[in-house]
């Protein structure tokens, strides 16, 4: 969204707006066999991940052996919900 400029940027702007077309129509799958719980958790897991990640990557946001560790934690709690869930 940080590429949208507040979405006076055309392309930018219809790229996040398919993307969070998709996400939502993912979700919508997974609930077919998930519980809502469950799939909420990874569906926002995901994207914290996702966020933090492109952040480091696109935008130069600190990469700290903290900040790694926390995303590595959101990510095993994802793996976790789903061999649980």
């Amino acid at each position: 969204m940080k590429y949208t400029e507040g979405f006076t940027r055309l392309v930018p702007s219809i790229l996040t707006a398919s993307s969070m077309i998709i996400s939502l129509a993912l979700l919508g799958l997974a609930l077919k066999t998930l519980p809502v719980g469950t799939a909420y958790a990874m569906w926002t897991g995901v994207g914290a991940v996702g966020t933090a990640l492109f952040g480091i990557w696109l935008f130069g946001d600190p990469a700290t052996a903290a900040r790694l560790v926390c995303v590595a934690v959101i990510v095993s709690g994802i793996v976790g919900l789903k061999f649980v869930g």
